[in-house]
């Protein structure tokens, strides 16, 4: 079979998977051999002179097995160190041929394999997945003419709007480089102080001290492109295009608070949330959405469309859902696939193009420098993971890890002796074409004036909030704030968002020992709703609720909360004092899957508190209150059985808002769930 057809044959609709066969290997149940196919004998003991005599040199296979374990780690990524993706494929809803001539988005219907990556940017590889960071949501999508990537973040905008200052952002954002701290974190010196001398960075430090800097999941959290790009059609016509990732289960986050005790119960949990959900069948789907301005309108809103500092607000300028990507194979090798996938935003197809945003154009190159020092060379598009699902050919050679064993004599251009092949493809038969964008202007080492409104975005953030997201941003920016030992540092940073909020800043300076800022905030009374969490949709479905259990519970009673509960997706998990069975009144016999000591309140979106009798029931009654009381302090719904009732004691000081009894209610099963969809009961007391 030459390649050409290899690549493009399918199996059970997704190319990408079947070029990944070729690769797969299963050790399990075969011979030991070494690297090179030779059979061992001896797996567990060196080749020594005598028993207790030192080793000697000739053991080769001891030599292979160490070197390459002293060499199994790549330099990790400087920033997005930390990362889990997973396979899928995206399904097109709607053409958009009246924009663009990818091909990808052309027939509705057209499935596309891809590769998603979500990753924090301030921690290395050991670090937590639930730390306050900026997130990113990197897709690849294995298309006919090519790998497109859409590299984003799980915020619409960038820190500052000019590349020369990245790397200045994020030595500030990392470790201190005097004693390497604080890991996963943005809590000190230097990035606050970098906050307070760059003020364009206010827009993006809102978010990141907003509720969407904590997402309770991967599944939950949107992306954002933060570039403008060109789509162009066939007839030569540009317009500018931004896109979104909308996660269908709605955009939910994490209590300051959890997020950081989670971090220490559980560094996995976004990874093994998102591993767990794949391997239950309840795959994760993000709706894939693009807002559009017609070129001729560059220029009709109060901000740059240019700026990669501002949003197109969704109320001004909708987005509109284009397709759906499914997540429904997690990796079969972490290291193989999701350490080694590269993407690059110069990835692109005919259709999609390039903008004069000063960010992007910036990102046009690094990429590929990155891959280089990591992966070894400039061969690490010929990795399995990175491979194109279509035929590539160029006169490219050699260099570090080549795979490809390129046949010609020739390889070079122009040629007479291969008939001038490998040659060029016009654009009108599909060769991709950089757009004719008409460029003047004098060479300044300077940034445009459109792009120096640096706080009327950040204030309309502000006003966009509901009055639970405002005081966690304010609780936000106290905590990290607190962390800054510098008190000019905290006072800058007091008196630059002042020009966001007075109220918000006056607070957090009074919390953090500052001086009450003067000025007043910019005069900007708009908002948009679409990017307050308060509007996303809410479903009950793959949360996951903890029931806590022992013996002699209502059999019948269980079983019916427990069967409404799967019907409607939520994830269970039962909990007791011992691993082993509990067993009800009927003789119903129900597995634990966790005891108090191996998991926390926190892990849980839900509790259902049915009770029970067990060995040590001072204990086991004492867990069960802990659990309560720390659910019920953040907010999250409460089933209680009729054997779980004396757990709870109203009194004039709580409303139980969100506590649900099944007591004398045969609808306890679909109130419970209505309850675990709300996620958190805010009038709670």
């Amino acid at each position: 079979m030459d390649q050409s057809s290899k690549d493009n044959k399918k199996v059970d609709g997704n190319s990408k998977q079947e070029q990944l066969e070729a690769h797969r290997i299963q050790n399990t149940g075969n011979r030991m051999t070494t690297n090179e196919g030779l059979k061992v004998a001896n797996n567990e003991s060196t080749l020594k002179a005598g028993d207790r005599g030192p080793v000697l040199m000739q053991d080769f296979h001891f030599f292979q097995k160490q070197m390459h374990f002293d060499t199994e780690r790549i330099p990790e990524r400087v920033v997005h160190a930390r990362g889990y993706g997973a396979h899928g494929e995206f399904e097109l809803y709607k053409s958009m041929k009246k924009y663009t001539i990818a091909g990808f988005l052309q027939e509705p219907g057209t499935t596309t394999p891809v590769f998603a990556r979500f990753s924090t940017v301030q921690g290395g590889k050991g670090s937590m997945d639930t730390a306050r960071d900026v997130r990113g949501f990197a897709v690849k999508f294995y298309t006919e003419e090519g790998n497109y990537d859409i590299l984003g973040l799980q915020f619409p905008i960038f820190v500052l709007f000019d590349a020369f200052k990245f790397v200045d952002s994020q030595h500030a954002l990392k470790p201190e480089p005097h004693n390497d701290m604080p890991t996963a974190s943005a809590a000190h010196d230097n990035f606050w102080d970098f906050v307070a001398n760059n003020p364009e960075s206010a827009h993006f430090v809102m978010w990141a001290m907003s509720d969407r800097a904590v997402p309770r999941s991967y599944r939950m959290m949107e992306g954002f492109a933060i570039n403008t790009f060109r789509f162009v059609n066939e007839h030569g016509k540009a317009t500018f295009v931004r896109f979104h990732w909308k996660p269908v289960l709605g955009v939910h986050s994490f209590l300051n608070e959890e997020s950081l005790m989670i971090g220490g119960l559980d560094p996995d949990y976004h990874r093994r949330d998102l591993w767990d959900a794949i391997e239950k069948g309840a795959f994760p789907e993000y709706e894939l959405g693009v807002q559009l301005i017609d070129e001729e309108d560059e220029f009709q809103f109060d901000f740059d469309v240019l700026d990669p500092t501002k949003i197109w607000p969704e109320e001004l300028i909708p987005v509109e859902i284009v397709g759906k990507m499914t997540l429904n194979k997690n990796v079969d090798n972490f290291f193989a696939e999701t350490e080694q996938v590269a993407f690059d935003v110069t990835n692109l197809l005919p259709g999609i193009t390039f903008t004069d945003d000063p960010i992007l154009q910036g990102r046009t190159f690094t990429y590929k420098i990155t891959q280089q020092h990591r992966l070894g060379g400039s061969n690490y598009p010929d990795l399995p993971i990175n491979r194109s699902i279509c035929p590539f050919h160029n006169n490219q050679r050699d260099s570090f890890s080549r795979h490809r064993i390129d046949v010609d004599q020739v390889n070079y251009i122009r040629n007479s002796l291969a008939g001038n092949t490998p040659g060029p493809t016009p654009p009108e038969e599909g060769g991709y074409f950089d757009y004719p964008d008409r460029v003047e202007g004098y060479k300044v080492k300077a940034s445009s004036e459109s792009f120096k409104d640096f706080f009327s975005h950040a204030r309309l953030f502000w006003n966009s909030m509901s009055t639970v997201e405002k005081q966690h941003i304010i609780e936000a920016f106290s905590f990290e704030l607190a962390k800054v030992k510098n008190e000019s540092v905290r006072q800058q940073v007091v008196d630059m968002f002042v020009n966001v909020d007075k109220d918000m800043a006056t607070t957090i300076a009074d919390n953090v020992g500052a001086n009450p800022p003067v000025g007043e905030h910019v005069p900007v009374t708009s908002s948009s709703p679409a990017v307050s969490q308060a509007n996303t949709p809410h479903y009950p479905n793959t949360l996951k609720i903890g029931v806590l259990i022992g013996n002699g519970f209502d059999g019948p009673e269980v079983r019916s909360a427990i069967e409404t509960l799967q019907q409607h997706g939520v994830f269970i998990e039962f909990i007791s004092e011992k691993l082993g069975y509990v067993t009800g009144t009927d003789g119903t016999k129900i597995k634990v899957d966790e005891i108090f000591v191996s998991t926390y309140n926190v892990l849980y979106d839900s509790l259902y508190v049915v009770g029970g009798r067990t060995d040590n029931q001072a204990i086991f009654d004492s867990n069960v209150t802990e659990f309560i009381n720390g659910a019920y302090s953040r907010y999250k719904p409460i089933g209680v059985a009729t054997t779980g009732q004396s757990y709870i004691h109203p009194s004039e000081g709580n409303n139980l808002a969100g506590v649900v009894f099944a007591a004398s209610n045969p609808d306890f099963g679909r109130d419970f769930v209505t309850a675990i969809a709300t996620r958190r009961f805010w009038d709670r007391r």
